[in-house]
């Protein structure tokens, strides 16, 4: 029997079949038969449509209309509790009303600060510290921050529930170059003045107030997500105690040989004129030729790249010729050798010979070189710059060749490029470079060069390599016990794909540049001794003294100057900032003086943090912690994923797609968000090319969604995957579940009423029915699995147990089934029962959700009356659901999942034949036991399936009435719905 769905359409005839013939009579009649059939259907379904019709409009008319809730507005006091006298919202979840005054009050109540054991040391149940990844004073907090807090904050919650001492520790970065950049940026913009205008005291002033600015707000974004800090213990990366730290490490690190003194070659930034380290470079690759626009040039003018610029250099006393190429020819003005393979036989008759440069007066020798030299890539000659190329600074070294220095700090060329070329920009000198030599005839071509170009990750500028007297850090001993501690599993990573990285990286470690050419930092404790009527070279790190103090270094100079008169001179330079950060671990802790802090929470618990700073900040924590204090500053170390916008693009201030979780926590119109832009440092065109953006991605703003519903969807996004492309419309979906959970207490609300207590302990009292046996079955496989995923880091997995046990289980399924148990009519030990089973659920689903959704389930919890006995002030204390072997029902988990495999079946079944009310069910079962089973669970049944009036067991066909159809669960089981209209038309067709 065919079903109207898998009928043809009604009124849309039917194609003759291949190999029929469209004037054979018995077609024709059959097809007139057959159209005749379906226009009486299409005249029934018309006429039942119409009906429908006039019934939805009748419904819309008669629908009140719903009243607009009005804004909310917070009148509780700051740190008291929300008063909740009141019933929960008539007109829904409201998320800003809901997270009102509770964080204010944990904090004052003391629930964020360590709770101790009686003899005031971690209680039996452990610990678990996490010290929280300084966000940097820069500005304020994206998305991807928020990330980081949903994860942290999840974990310290669930440690906290689960009995044990917890400590979550914020802190601040000064974020040197950052931080300096983007208030030199703002001052220009705003005054036309540099910092050097200004001066270094009161340039400095200026940025702690931007600084001051923005920790207050980050402060104020990391409470709106809920963290639960021990804000007493506050850090920041220039405060006294960290400064002290600081300090105490260079002098430590030099103490002990492994930080020094040399002038050597490092990346520089013309831009923001400073050093960075290796990792602060990033490449960019070109396929080949390619323009690009570079800083501190007129924007209109673009240079080449990607290319291989190939000349001659003319030999010293003959008219012979030695071709080279380079990837940047105006680097030849500083060439101090020509390099050849020494078995070359082209070149051996040149071995020892010089070249004439053409634009300076100087004589550059043919040196040979077995390792800089491949005889089979171009011409098999290079030209060595040892002073702009880190190759070639080691090929000088091995051949004591002139370091010739023709960068000034300002990307400008000195007197070392000649008189032709001196004070020409770079790039500029670049063009002219290329154009002399043209000119002299010594120009051969220029080819494409795939090729990658060293990129300030900070400014997007071009690195360049200069000669610098810098302070280094040795880190090849540090990475050498970073190492083997590792492998021995003093430190875990997960995933196990950055592990893998860790090793590369630390294997291949090499020296750490950490002086940077910045006023706002930590400034090095170091000092020049300036001995009278000597001149000391300052490159010398043995006219160099370090100290903790003043009187320290003055100690130690005169160890230096004997009995000469002296002046210590204190390098200008500070530290790189994650030299500061690399002790934060520690730090934070009051390190190095030896506080409780340090004697009881150090090292901490887990490391949580982006795959990306794995070595800028992580592998330094390790270095330093291990050399400094002995010890694996954390146990764990966990990369979550990178935030990048719905159409897997990287977030750029310039896109537009940077994205305030506040705005997502409360909503954000699409003007209110263009406004935004204009608080940053972006020119016209990247304001209008981001409002372009914005515009695109979010045409009616951001909605409200709450800070609960985006730290659930941020987890639910979390995987082992290196990205995640987070559509704000998810974290909308998730309000949506908020809601679920709100309604579904409400209702629970009406069924606990002011009678109501609940049993002095969550247990099975053994009177349960079947649903509610299976319903705590499943609530004990939810905590099962929630615990077991939270322990491997595994987030997703995490939600989805939640969600499933919230939504499929407890809502959809539990709550609907015990509508007639609770009701007044049935029976006193039933309806108790039932809801005691609600209210343990409630409980217990409310506590296992609490670490993800912090705020709608305190507003719930709060609301549920207490378990005699029970005086627990917060469900952010209260215990966590573990696995509990009296929840544990098999037999009802098999019976009712049977039952309701017989409900969806019946659903379905009822719909496919557009049954929708008053549906009668009949199950005819063959079993004995099954029989019994779906006697009992009758009155579930049909409590779970809407329009259901009737159902029947029944034990042969004979009973089933005629009109009905019928879906085969299983050998044992039928289900049959009665469609007594609807069969007889379609059996009418069949005919």
């Amino acid at each position: 029997m065919s079903t109207p769905s898998e009928a043809s359409t009604p009124g849309t005839p039917a194609t003759p079949a291949e190999g029929s013939k469209p004037d054979s009579k018995s077609a024709a009649k059959k097809d007139a038969k057959r159209l005749a059939k379906e226009a009486k259907f299409a005249a029934k379904a018309a006429a039942a449509k119409v009906t429908n019709v006039a019934s939805e409009a009748k419904a819309k008319v008669a629908k009140p209309k719903k009243e607009e809730e009005p804004a909310f507005v917070n009148t509780t006091p700051k740190g008291e509790k929300k008063d909740l006298s009141q019933p929960l919202s008539a007109t829904g979840y409201n998320p800003l009303a809901v997270e009102a005054a509770w964080y204010d009050w944990w904090e004052a109540q003391g629930f964020f600060k360590p709770q101790l054991g009686p003899d005031g040391k971690a209680r039996p149940e452990g610990q678990f510290v996490i010290p929280l990844p300084p966000p940097n004073v820069t500005g304020s907090l994206h998305i991807g921050h928020a990330l980081t807090i949903a994860i942290q904050d999840t974990l310290i919650r669930w440690n906290r529930m689960l009995g044990k001492t917890t400590l979550f520790v914020p802190g601040f970065d000064h974020a040197g170059i950052s931080t300096q950049s983007v208030v030199e940026k703002r001052l220009y913009k705003n005054t036309g003045k540099t910092r050097h205008d200004l001066g270094r005291e009161k340039f400095l002033g200026t940025v702690l107030d931007w600084k001051n600015e923005y920790q207050h707000r980050i402060t104020d974004q990391l409470r709106r997500l809920g963290g639960s800090c021990d804000w007493g213990r506050a850090a920041f990366t220039m405060n006294e105690n960290f400064s002290k730290a600081v300090i105490e490490t260079f002098c430590r690190l030099h103490e002990d040989g492994i930080l020094y003194r040399a002038n050597r070659l490092v990346n520089w930034c013309v831009r923001l004129n400073t050093t960075l380290s290796n990792l602060e470079v990033e490449q960019k690759q070109l396929a080949g030729r390619t323009l690009l626009n570079v800083p501190g040039y007129d924007p209109k003018e673009k240079f080449e790249f990607g290319v291989l610029t190939s000349f001659a250099y003319p030999i010293e006393g003959s008219d012979e010729k030695i071709v080279v190429a380079t990837t940047r020819p105006e680097t030849m003005l500083g060439d101090a050798a020509i390099a050849v393979h020494p078995d070359d036989p082209r070149y051996k008759h040149l071995h020892g010979k010089f070249a004439k440069h053409p634009f300076l007066d100087r004589r550059i020798p043919i040196v040979t070189d077995s390792i800089i030299v491949d005889m089979e890539f171009g011409t098999g000659a290079v030209k060595i710059t040892p002073a702009h190329d880190f190759n070639d600074y080691e090929v000088g070294v091995r051949h004591n060749l002139p370091i010739i220095n023709i960068l000034n700090d300002d990307g400008t060329f000195n007197e070392n490029a000649g008189p032709r070329f001196k004070g020409m920009k770079r790039f500029h000198a670049r063009v002219a470079v290329v154009n002399a030599l043209k000119e002299a005839a010594l120009y051969v071509d220029t080819v494409n060069n795939p090729m990658q170009i060293p990129i300030c990750a900070k400014s997007g500028d071009v690195i360049e390599p200069i000669l610098k007297p810098q302070w280094w850090v040795n880190c090849k001993p540090l990475a050498e016990e970073a190492i083997k501690r590792t492998r021995a599993g003093e430190l875990n990573i997960n995933p196990k794909s950055s592990e893998n990285e860790w090793y590369r990286w630390l294997e291949g470690i090499q020296d750490w540049c950490i002086s940077r050419q910045l006023w706002w930092g930590h400034r090095c404790p170091a000092y020049l001794v300036r001995i009278e009527g000597q001149n000391q070279d300052a490159n010398d790190g043995k006219n160099w003294v370090v100290g903790r103090t003043l009187e320290e270094a003055t100690e130690r100079a005169n160890e230096i100057a004997g009995d000469a008169k002296f002046t210590l001179e204190q390098d200008e330079d500070v530290l790189d900032t994650w030299f500061s950060s690399g002790l934060w671990p520690f730090g934070i802790m009051g390190w190095p003086e030896d506080t409780f802090d340090v004697r009881q929470f150090y090292p901490s618990s887990l490391l949580e943090t982006g795959w990306d700073i794995l070595f800028f900040w992580v592998a330094r924590m390790v270095l330093l912690g291990i050399h400094l204090t002995g010890e694996m500053p954390f146990s764990e170390v966990f990369c979550h994923a990178m935030i990048r916008d719905a159409h897997g693009r990287k977030m750029s201030k310039s896109l537009g797609n940077v994205v305030d979780p506040v705005d997502v926590i409360q909503g954000l119109d699409l003007e209110s968000l263009h406004a935004k832009l204009y608080e940053g440092n972006l020119d016209d065109k990247e304001i209008a090319k981001a409002k372009s953006g914005q515009k695109k991605d979010f045409p009616k703003g951001i909605p409200q969604c709450g800070t609960d519903a985006l730290r659930f969807a941020l987890c639910a996004y979390q995987t082992f995957g290196r990205d995640i492309n987070l559509d704000i419309l998810v974290v909308e979906g998730y309000r949506k579940f908020c809601n679920k959970i709100f309604n579904a207490t409400k209702f629970a609300m009406l069924r606990l009423d002011d009678n109501f207590v609940p049993e002095p302990v969550a247990k099975p009292t053994g009177n349960e029915s079947l649903v509610e046996k299976w319903i705590f079955h499943k609530l004990n496989i939810a905590a099962t699995e929630v615990n077991r995923r939270l322990t491997e880091r595994n987030f997703q997995a995490t939600t989805i147990a939640i969600y499933s046990f919230w939504l499929y289980e407890l809502c959809d399924v539990y709550i609907e089934a015990m509508k007639w148990m609770a009701d007044d009519s049935a029976p006193e030990p039933i309806r108790n029962s039932a809801r005691q089973t609600l209210y343990t659920c409630l409980d217990q689903g409310l506590r296992l959700l609490h670490p993800l959704m912090p705020f709608v389930t305190e507003e719930l919890w709060q609301r549920l009356p207490r378990r005699p006995n029970d005086s627990t002030p917060s469900i952010m204390i209260a215990s966590y659901p573990v696995a509990d072997s009296s929840f544990v029902f098999e037999d009802a988990e098999r019976d009712f999942d049977l039952i309701f495999k017989v409900v969806t079946s019946s659903r379905s079944l009822a719909s496919s034949y557009d049954v929708q009310n008053n549906i009668q069910l009949f199950f005819r079962v063959l079993s004995d036991n099954d029989a019994v089973l779906f006697e009992s669970q009758l009155p579930t049944i049909i409590s779970l399936i809407k329009g259901c009036q009737s159902a029947k067991v029944v034990r042969t066909l004979e009973e089933v009435p005629e009109g009905c159809g019928s879906l085969v669960i299983s050998p044992d089981v039928i289900v049959h719905v009665l469609v007594r209209g609807l069969v007889d038309l379609d059996q009418e067709i069949a005919k």
